[in-house]
């Protein structure tokens, strides 16, 4: 009886996390610039971050206050068995129309850092995006208080009115470089609240990269970050000084104070755009200062590929290997768009998840999704390596949902290298070419820097349609088993038909 009691402990203790959002603009000066018209919840930005414990469900009620349709997305989370909760429009969901409300609603069984943002017409950039922090039950490694440091870029012009400047044929590409503010915790940077650290304690610091296109560096000077986490995979400690995150990236540090409360120290939070000219005080940006014991000496760098997981799960074998080339084309029209195999991805007018639904056996065929999708169909279980090239001189962070991606190897592509763009830059230097230990870390968001190649791999254990930016690809997982055993939600489908109609 004892037993039976024990076996069902951890199920009673899991809770219904209830959050209610109403999406809807807002006007807020959160630069400390200028006030301008944002995306924020029931009334106010920031968003509060969403705090749970692993296998808790996660209920979030939206409803959505915009003039255009909206979704949201959990950055990380793998949505095994609720493919149609992961949110990206028009690849698992047609959106909340204006006016409407829906539940998403999953059970999580991960714990780490991760976070919410919209995931339709760019909306996280104007502000709809928030951490989202799940708690192991026991702790993996030792340490007396935590903090979380969201990090975002912030511009004083909405998305919509920056995307027409930027793809406007008539205007030279790329455009006059428009310099972002960081944020840290939701506002100015400068502004941030202080953090109490208490000698000789040991503190979590988790880091997230909540921008839209901007990298960030994060250092404490004068103080070892032991890195401990990696998108919500466990590493062992890895001492470093910096940690550099591409968009949507997240680490975990443990950083102990030192014995002595005799000094204060700043944390240093720097914001710059890889692709632009470097400019002391307007790229990089660093915010509330940097200490330095001696000028130039040498900091040692978050390199994720020599990071080695905790649980020592083996690099993966291989398959198949798929070959992707990520560029920026211009076209005819004057436009220069992103693409992937020389496909620029256009949003289908119906849903992929819905396609490969109810496609039958055409569902294994790429082209039945549309030439624009850029689908891949990988098989049930099947060992995949992605070998994706840059041979641009711009950094692209690589994201796919529902899965995290081992990192196998990376170096120099093989050349030419080209650039469709002007070359007022500072042209990147492409890094030596490194392999990864027999234990390597995985990850669901990896930077793909200027004129570098990266080889990543999965398995192909979570059946569902899984979108792959920010050059943008469309995963169509096992739809054979997906057809078997996924069931839309009926309000999902009463939504798609009310969108089509």
């Amino acid at each position: 009886m004892l037993l039976n009691f024990l076996a069902v402990l951890p199920i009673a203790l899991a809770a219904r996390v209830v959050v209610n959002w109403d999406v809807g603009y807002v006007m807020a000066n959160r630069d400390g610039v200028r006030m301008r018209r944002c995306i924020g919840v029931n009334g106010q930005v920031p968003i509060p971050p969403i705090e749970m414990t692993v296998d808790d469900t996660l209920v979030l009620n939206v409803h959505n206050s915009l003039d255009q349709p909206t979704s949201v997305h959990s950055h990380g989370i793998f949505q095994n068995g609720t493919n149609y909760m992961d949110g990206p429009l028009m690849v698992t969901e047609c959106g909340i129309p204006p006016g409407e409300s829906f539940t998403y609603e999953y059970q999580i069984t991960q714990t780490g850092t991760f976070w919410l943002h919209g995931h339709a017409q760019a909306q996280n950039s104007d502000g709809l995006r928030a951490p989202l922090i799940v708690r192991d039950k026991v702790k993996p490694y030792e340490y007396d208080d935590e903090y979380t440091f969201a990090l975002e870029d912030w511009y004083s012009k909405e998305f919509a009115e920056r995307h027409a400047e930027i793809m406007d044929p008539t205007k030279d590409f790329p455009p006059k470089p428009s310099f972002p503010t960081a944020l840290i915790n939701g506002y100015s940077g400068n502004a941030a609240q202080p953090v109490a650290f208490a000698p000789g304690k040991t503190y979590r610091v988790r880091v997230i990269n909540m921008s839209t296109t901007e990298n960030f560096q994060f250092s404490i000077p004068g103080h070892t970050l032991n890195v401990i986490e990696a998108d919500g995979i466990y590493s062992l400690p890895h001492a470093v000084d910096i940690l550099d995150l591409t968009p949507g990236q997240r680490y975990s540090a443990l950083v102990t104070a030192k014995n002595s409360n005799e000094f204060n120290y700043y944390y240093n939070a720097t914001v710059y755009i890889g692709l632009e000219l470097m400019v002391l005080q307007v790229n990089p940006r660093v915010y509330l200062g940097l200490v330095e014991y001696k000028h130039g000496a040498p900091e040692r760098v978050i390199d994720d590929i020599e990071l080695s997981n905790k649980d020592r799960t083996p690099l993966l074998p291989v398959d198949r290997t798929i070959d992707l080339v990520v560029a920026d084309h211009l076209y005819t029209s004057g436009e220069t768009l992103a693409s992937v195999n020389n496909i620029t991805y256009i949003e289908p007018k119906i849903p992929t998840l819905l396609s490969a639904l109810s496609l039958g056996d055409l569902a294994h065929n790429p082209v039945a999704y549309g030439p624009q999708t850029n689908a891949i169909v990988l098989n049930h279980m099947e060992y995949i390596e992605f070998n994706i090239i840059n041979p641009t001189d711009r950094d692209h962070p690589m994201h796919i949902h529902g899965h995290v991606l081992q990192i196998a190897e990376y170096g120099p592509t093989p050349g030419p290298y080209f650039s469709p763009h002007n070359t007022s830059f500072v042209t990147p230097v492409p890094p030596q070419r490194k392999v990864a230990s027999p234990f390597p870390i995985a990850r669901d968001t990896v930077e793909l820097s200027a004129f570098t190649y990266t080889k990543l791999r999965l398995r192909a254990d979570n059946p569902g349609v899984w979108i792959m930016h920010c050059h943008v690809a469309t995963v169509v997982e096992a739809p054979d088993v997906l057809a078997r055993t996924l069931r839309m939600p009926e309000e999902m489908l009463q939504i798609a038909a009310q969108s089509s109609a």
